[in-house]
């Protein structure tokens, strides 16, 4: 018989995410600091519309591209966020998750031989819906000394006449890092001067603690060339509703409904009209969830300062990535100590791409008192490997 796999998906690597918690799943009293999901239920108001929907029978297909009144409230939310004014019908689709956008965005992007410049550490899904779409990744690696921001000197390292689109992965999984108007104004002349497009995955844009989140899209020129990739799961705590959205130019949003069309039909149409009901009125207890996860920021911060953990401080999403190139050992190896002799659990910063290697995803989507407890056995562990150096 022929081979029934296609060679493209058997050289894809599992996610390393999912692959080091599956060994952490089968231990008793583990505390696990890796999951990106927020400990928070999704706010009452947006239950209780997804319930009510349902009882009202609202259980049929929507159109494609997804119901038109949250297409609306989808772009007044961006007017009034990122202050860039979209098309609810012509410029709007409606996802399942904010991943899909990105696998259907690519797929619609890019020709075959098509480069990809992809900054990591950053979400583990870029680079294989890249090569799904048969298009060329690019890994720019980003630098701690940076913050794990993205420069110009980096793009000019990577960037041929074969580039076509940049990813924009901030506020960053798994550093934490955040990019400033400042940050991102010569990043955005640099993508005009090159003819680049720009895929900017700003589903953490609510978790943001020093300044307000600034899309690229905001930036003169760049609305035209950037597809806006966002959804509802980080910041208002609807990871199992699978519903993200994308905004961007007619054309391309035009090819993306098309493909969704045959893949996916609709999101699902109970968790659309949740999603209308917190757009609407749930920003408060968005904000009171951002609030809780800057307090367990800053306690984490103020631990590994404690412990003496190298950490510069990340100010977005809900993650910190510390590093540990002072035990001279892997990231992978320092994770599964942790996990063995401590029940730990934490992320190698090398499931992000080779340049996370010497530091750890630790997420503070958790409770405090887990966080507490959680601390204090890395602690415990760091004091051992030090004792074992002397």
């Amino acid at each position: 018989m022929r081979n029934l796999l296609s060679k493209k998906i058997i050289e894809i690597q599992p996610s390393g995410i999912r692959k080091f918690f599956d060994v952490a799943n089968e231990m008793e009293d583990v505390i696990s600091l890796g999951v990106g999901e927020p400990d928070f239920d999704t706010p009452w108001r947006i239950r209780e519309e997804g319930i009510f929907s349902l009882e009202r029978g609202k259980t049929f297909y929507t159109s494609n591209a997804g119901l038109k009144e949250l297409r609306q409230e989808i772009c007044k939310y961006l007017n009034r966020k990122i202050h860039v004014s979209y098309d609810p019908i012509k410029e709007t689709l409606i996802t399942v998750g904010g991943s899909e956008a990105i696998d259907v965005g690519l797929r619609c992007m890019l020709d075959p031989g098509d480069e990809v410049l992809i900054p990591q550490p950053s979400y583990v899904s870029y680079l294989p819906c890249t090569i799904m779409a048969d298009g060329v990744p690019v890994i720019v690696p980003l630098q701690y000394e940076n913050e794990f921001k993205l420069t110009v000197k980096d793009l000019e390292k990577y960037t041929t006449p074969r580039t076509k689109v940049l990813i924009m992965p901030f506020p960053n999984n798994p550093s934490g890092s955040i990019m400033t108007k400042e940050d991102l104004e010569p990043i955005a002349e640099f993508v005009k001067e090159h003819d680049l497009y720009v895929m900017s995955d700003e589903i953490y844009s609510e978790l943001t603690y020093k300044t307000e989140h600034v899309s690229i899209a905001s930036l003169p020129g760049m609305r035209e060339r950037t597809l806006v990739i966002n959804g509802f799961s980080k910041g208002f705590a609807m990871t199992g509703w699978r519903l993200g959205y994308c905004c961007g130019p007619a054309a391309l949003i035009e090819q993306m409904t098309k493909l969704h069309q045959f893949a996916i039909m609709c999101a699902p149409t109970n968790s659309q009209y949740a999603a209308i009901e917190g757009l609407r009125n749930c920003e408060d207890e968005v904000e009171e969830m951002r609030k809780s996860y800057n307090q367990r920021r800053r306690f984490l911060m103020h631990e590994f300062a404690r412990m003496g953990l190298e950490c510069f401080e990340p100010f977005g999403a809900f993650y910190v990535f510390p590093s540990i190139q002072e035990f001279h050992m892997s990231s992978e190896e320092f994770a599964t100590r942790l996990l063995e002799e401590e029940k730990v659990a934490v992320v190698p910063g090398t499931a992000f791409g080779e340049c996370g290697e010497g530091f750890l995803r630790i997420s503070y989507a958790y409770s405090l008192e887990d966080l507490k407890v959680a601390l204090e056995r890395l602690g415990r562990f760091i004091q051992k490997l030090r004792n074992e150096s002397v």
